[in-house]
């Protein structure tokens, strides 16, 4: 079967994936920010949005929680 992917990732990804990850930062810190109306029907209809916008920057920190929750007690079991 052909690869598709180098065994190891090339600069020109590291650089999409820097460059990506900067651009959704950016872009969800604008967002939370309360910046004005675009004019962009989708990007509008997160800015007007008040409950969804904040699903993604709260799910982080509550699912690090949960998992790390979840290890210990698993942890405790184990070693019971």
């Amino acid at each position: 079967m052909p690869r598709i992917l180098p065994e190891q990732p090339t600069i020109a990804q590291a650089y999409c994936v820097l460059i990506g990850t900067a651009f959704f930062f950016v872009f969800g810190a604008w967002a939370l920010s309360g910046a004005p109306l675009t004019g962009i029907p989708i990007i509008d209809m997160v800015l007007v949005d008040q409950h969804y916008k904040y699903l993604v920057p709260l799910s982080i920190p509550w699912t690090a929680y949960f998992v790390i929750a979840n290890w210990v007690g698993f942890q405790y079991y184990r070693n019971s």
